[in-house]
Order: C-alpha cells, then sequence, then structure tokens
C-alpha cells in the first residue's frame, strides 16, 4: 500500500477544502451578492477538489490512510456546513430542510457506523451509488447558491435537494443493512 507524504497534492487539496469551508461560510453569510458569487466560485473548487483529490492520488500512486480518513470527513464537513448556512440565510425553505436534516442525519450516522466497524476490522466501502449521492448533495448547492444570484426557478434547487436526501437516506438504509449483522453480534 502506497504511504504518500502528509504533503502530497491530493492530501493538500483535500486540507484546502477543508480551510475553504470557513471562507466560503463568512462570504454567503455577509448577505451580499457579489460575496456570494465569491463564494460560489469557491465552493465549485471545493467541489471539484472533491473529485481531483481521489483522482490525483490514484494516479499519481500516492494514497494514504490519512487520505482515505479525510477526504470524506472533507465532504462531509463541506456539505454540512453549508446546510447550515442556507438554513440560516433562508436560502432553504421550511419544507427544504427535511432533507437538509435527513442529509445531516444520514452523514453523521454512517461517520459513527463507520467508526464503529473499524473497531470491530471491518471495512465500510463507500458504494457507488453514495459517490452519486455526494455528486448530487454538491451540484444541489451550486443550483441554491445561484438561486441568490441568476433568475433561476427556486425548483431546481429544490429537486437536486430532494433528490440528493432521497438517495442520502438511501444509501444509509444500504449502510445499516450491510452492517445489520456485525452490530447484533451475528457475525464475528
Amino acid at each position: 500500500m502506497p504511504n504518500a507524504s502528509p504533503y502530497s497534492v491530493p492530501n493538500l487539496l483535500t486540507y484546502a477544502r477543508i480551510v475553504a469551508i470557513p471562507v466560503i461560510c463568512v462570504l454567503i453569510l455577509m448577505a451580499d451578492p457579489t460575496l456570494r458569487a465569491i463564494a460560489l466560485v469557491l465552493y465549485i473548487l471545493a467541489a471539484i477538489t472533491d473529485w481531483l483529490d481521489g483522482y490525483l492520488a490514484r494516479a499519481w500512486n500516492q494514497s494514504s490512510p490519512l487520505g482515505r480518513m479525510l477526504d470524506p470527513i472533507a465532504d462531509k464537513l463541506l456539505v454540512g456546513a453549508l446546510i447550515v448556512v442556507l438554513a440560516y440565510d433562508h436560502s432553504l425553505s421550511a419544507l427544504d430542510l427535511i432533507p437538509a436534516i435527513a442529509i445531516m442525519i444520514r452523514e453523521i450516522f454512517v461517520s459513527g457506523l463507520r467508526e464503529f466497524m473499524g473497531a470491530t476490522n471491518v471495512v465500510v466501502h463507500v458504494t457507488p451509488l453514495a459517490k452519486w449521492k455526494t455528486t448530487i448533495q454538491l451540484v444541489a448547492i451550486v443550483a441554491i447558491l445561484l438561486e441568490r444570484l441568476l433568475p433561476l426557478p427556486y425548483l431546481v434547487g429544490d429537486v437536486l435537494l430532494w433528490a440528493a436526501g432521497i438517495l442520502t437516506v438511501w444509501t444509509g438504509l444500504q449502510y445499516f443493512l450491510a452492517a445489520q449483522p456485525h452490530l447484533l453480534g451475528d457475525r464475528p
């Protein structure tokens, strides 16, 4: 197993994504259209690093335990922080809070499940559907950010957020069902 430096390019991209989160949040909370546009650009760049860091780690043979741990955490922090900020600034309607809360609950639940399963030496692998779920979450947030900048119908962001919420719950259920035998003690 390759052991990349903590300062490899893929890891640096993950660190940059984490560092960008509070900057993006503050820019959105300033309630200025220009700052929101800057936040949107930074957010899109951060979202792109989600794909790019993994691609480079595999292409350059720089996978590392640190990168495998931090990458999903960075994704969850990015999505979770933006959901909180967008709820706070009323970019999300009361109805949109349903999938937003479902996303937050699932992400925390699966993180806890992974931690528990790791202690039992069982690896919970990311499924292809879970990767799509993350992509749709990231795109939904782009659409929601754009709604205050362009004359877009709010329906676009709403539909994407609800689709992300449904996929999020579905993949969370899949992880739970796969882990259930280990949780109930039916498997060593």
